[in-house]
């Protein structure tokens, strides 16, 4: 999988500023490199004959990593996408073998894809158990998006625990060197905290995920690791249309018994709210990523060009981690919602609706000059 975070050159430039502070070194001369010293710290880099594996090289020995947790090895099985989990989940159901051969295979497949909006309204009716093989389906799918989701934010969570640890370690050997506060000090020292207790919560939330996934489709006791796409689907350039939404609730609600119908309704409204809002800030969060990896960008320019600290660029860094987690799980909520509402128009009747994520960029320390 392909990780869009803080440049290579900003690695770079961080690696080298700490290899530029030894502490016993400096503990004999607090006085700040020079601007020539920061720019042949930039040069050396470049000179590097495996460039990026010499800098992470450098930072597995020099810098504090917390150990994460080592699965042990297990049998795994392959999910790599909806169409894999639905059908696994249905194996997994015998009663479902009936109504799945009524549907026929090109319904089955439709279902099995998540194009129910294909579906003939009048299946419902003519088809019994037709409602449990779609709760199944329905499961299946967003217990493989959660997953997914949560297996996919967990490079870039990764990635800021690096930055603030980077941040810490810069800041330990000035503080001892005389050059910074101890105050100063306390403030990217909350901020490595706050990163290391995101890494754990992260780690944990992808590891129930993919137990919540292997329990869904039915493979407990059989499998303990699921092989997972590196992503998640698209987000659609358009969200369907309201009145198209309603088209279809309207013909679903006319083949379901009349009870069901008056219940359909109300979740129907509910539902389309839940998919909208969505839609809006799947699409709010991606653009927001494009900007965050606009600034990392231009802030290596701007260090490069002796415009910038080493301290912007950790703050872009996590900044545009961040970023990546909250649009990773901006779009998970929207094909949740639409799963949901799908699942709605077809009758169904969730537990409850997604309920839209904030996360939200965290403040940078603020504590360097």
């Amino acid at each position: 999988m392909i990780v869009k975070s803080i440049p290579h050159a900003a690695w770079q430039a961080v690696v080298f500023v700490l290899a530029a502070i030894p502490l016993a070194s400096w503990a004999q001369n607090a006085a700040p490199a020079a601007p020539q010293d920061w720019r042949s710290a930039n040069d050396t880099v470049g000179q590097l004959k495996r460039g990026h594996a010499d800098v992470l090289k450098w930072e597995k020995t020099n810098l504090p990593h917390s150990a994460g947790v080592q699965m042990p090895e297990v049998p795994s099985i392959q999910l790599l996408t909806v169409d894999d989990a639905t059908r696994q989940a249905w194996r997994a159901h015998l009663d479902l073998r009936t109504p799945l051969s009524r549907l026929g295979a090109e319904n089955v497949s439709r279902i099995a894809a998540g194009r129910w909006a294909e579906l003939d309204p009048s299946l419902q009716r003519r088809v019994e158990g037709v409602d449990e093989v779609l709760r199944v389906a329905v499961q299946a799918k967003k217990a493989w998006l959660q997953a997914v989701a949560s297996r996919q934010a967990l490079a870039h969570v990764r990635a800021a625990l690096e930055s603030a640890e980077a941040a810490n370690e810069l800041g330990l050997r000035m503080v001892r060197v005389g050059n910074w506060s101890q105050l100063k000090q306390t403030q990217v020292q909350l901020a490595q905290s706050a990163a290391q207790m995101n890494w754990v919560r992260a780690q944990y939330d992808a590891n129930r995920a993919q137990a919540n996934l292997i329990k869904a489709v039915g493979l407990q006791g059989q499998y303990a690791s699921v092989v997972l796409p590196d992503s998640l689907p698209e987000l659609p350039a358009q969200a369907v249309a309201h009145e198209e939404w309603t088209k279809r609730a309207s013909a679903i609600q006319a083949q379901l018994p009349l009870a069901e119908s008056k219940r359909s309704k109300p979740n129907s409204g509910m539902a389309l709210l839940a998919y909208q809002a969505s839609h809006a800030l799947a699409q709010t969060s991606r653009e927001a990523r494009k900007v965050r990896e606009f600034i990392s960008e231009e802030t290596v320019l701007h260090y490069n060009g002796m415009l910038s600290s080493v301290w912007d660029l950790l703050d872009a860094s996590r900044n545009q981690s961040q970023a990546e987690v909250d649009a990773i799980g901006a779009q998970r909520d929207f094909w949740i919602a639409e799963a949901d509402l799908q699942w709605v128009l077809q009758g169904g009747e969730p537990d409850s609706f997604v309920a839209l994520g904030g996360g939200g960029e965290t403040a940078a320390p603020a504590a360097h000059e």
